[in-house]
């Protein structure tokens, strides 16, 4: 992916600016840009939801061009935070930092590192001009306040140009559902419950019945293996107006590769659909793509979320793996798996169940290896190097990052082996 320059951009301002509606609230002579994430405007809610998912964008600016620092500011109430830039090309080298206040007890955090793992698809999604670079967003749960600073690394590194903090309200939705029945797909076994078995005992909201994806081409889909239960799109609340363009597919699903969303584990598997909606306000709205990135999600109860739309059974591209997304799918795994999370035992079953299913789909085992050409500079692979990779990876195995965390990455020689002997597995 070349980076895109200021040229590139203004001549798609007008793109840009048709995807946000902005209004400015000053609080304490500090200007925060409130943007409604959903198309039907800022008191749009998702269907019948009671309120929709909003962005306010607060700039980093200062004459530094190694630093800069927000004093602690008030916001508008927001569950999710982070930094994103002008232009995803121009890769940030340096620190990021930020705290919150409560807004049920007025409590500061302590300081949170910012992660920057994200890039932009190396698909055409990624070469639009209005594409920003970002850090991986940070749950936080309902705050009313931040304070940051964000410091360049070595001598010739710079803070990026139109710096900002993307703080992410997720909105509100009737029982944590969207417009539509929603609920649970696959199980073909008529009416599923997500699974719960060794999970805690606040289990994301309740399973209806399945429902088919609506605004695809139809397809045949295979009798077997038979799906796991997926907690569909509208059954997480999603906002439908965000996604401006219609998926694309992969030829196959030759691997899967499995992350986790950072942040922190302290969320409850209540919060889990909020969670999500906030991930895909960030995606879109901070990021510039069309849709979340990942294919799917998985909470530590155990509940299987759909990710990007196009259908849970069809091979949709998604932006997850930079280099790999074009043969794969992508679970995440919601909390933060490097600083001392640990996954739970239903949460590594659910992603062996579903990594088995969806391989299973293209006749690939779930224990097998595969030859994949890089379609871009990774860190970890050169443009157009075969890279021997396991069909269930981490992110890293792909690119140069922490992703998924050290407990997760070191229990997916498990998680293959339960795969492997999984009954949503080809032939169990």
């Amino acid at each position: 992916m070349s980076p895109r320059g200021a040229r590139a951009r203004r001549a798609n301002g007008k793109k840009y600016a048709t995807r946000l509606a902005a209004g400015v609230v000053v609080l304490g002579g500090t200007a925060v840009t409130a943007v409604a994430a959903s198309a039907g405007g800022e008191g749009a809610g998702p269907g019948d939801g009671t309120r929709a998912a909003k962005v306010h964008a607060l700039a980093l600016d200062g004459k530094d061009p190694k630093r800069r620092a927000l004093p602690r500011t008030g916001t508008p109430t927001f569950s999710l935070v982070g930094v994103s830039w002008e232009d995803s090309g121009d890769a940030f080298e340096g620190t990021a930092q930020i705290r919150t206040r409560e807004a049920a007890t007025g409590e500061w955090s302590e300081w949170h590192d910012l992660d920057f793992d994200i890039r932009a698809p190396e698909s055409t999604e990624g070469e639009e001009p209005d594409v920003r670079g970002a850090s991986e967003p940070l749950w936080v749960g309902p705050s009313d306040g931040v304070e940051a600073r964000v410091v360049a690394d070595g001598e010739e590194a710079a803070v990026p140009e139109a710096l900002r903090l993307d703080m992410i309200d997720p909105g509100e939705t009737v029982k944590g559902r969207g417009k539509g029945d929603g609920g649970v797909k696959g199980s073909g076994k008529g009416d599923a419950e997500p699974p719960t078995s060794g999970a805690p005992t606040d289990p994301a909201p309740g399973a209806v019945p399945a429902q088919e994806p609506t605004g695809h081409a139809a397809t045949t889909i295979p009798t077997a293996p038979t799906a796991p239960a997926v907690v569909s799109r509208a059954g997480w609340g999603a906002d439908e107006s965000l996604v401006q363009d219609p998926p694309s597919y992969l030829n196959k699903v030759d691997a899967v590769f499995v992350h986790h969303t950072a942040g922190t584990n302290d969320y409850t598997c209540a919060d889990s659909p909020a969670v999500i909606r906030a991930i895909l306000t960030y995606h879109v709205r901070t990021n510039g793509w069309n849709d979340v990135g990942y294919n799917f999600f998985v909470d530590k109860c155990g509940t299987v979320f759909e990710g990007r739309a196009g259908g849970v059974e069809r091979p949709v591209l998604g932006a997850h793996t930079y280099g790999f997304n074009s043969y794969s799918s992508g679970i995440s795994l919601l909390g933060d798996y490097e600083n001392g999370g640990t996954p739970t035992a239903a949460a590594q079953q659910a992603i062996a169940d579903l990594a088995a299913w969806k391989l299973g789909l293209h006749d690939v085992a779930p224990e097998a290896k595969v030859a994949l050409t890089a379609a871009a500079d990774t860190g970890v692979w050169k443009k157009g190097q075969v890279a021997t990779l396991n069909t269930i990876s981490g992110h890293r195995d792909g690119y140069a990052t922490l992703c998924p965390g050290a407990t997760l990455y070191s229990a997916l020689p498990g998680i293959r082996t339960t795969a492997g002997a999984s009954p949503y597995a080809t032939g169990n």
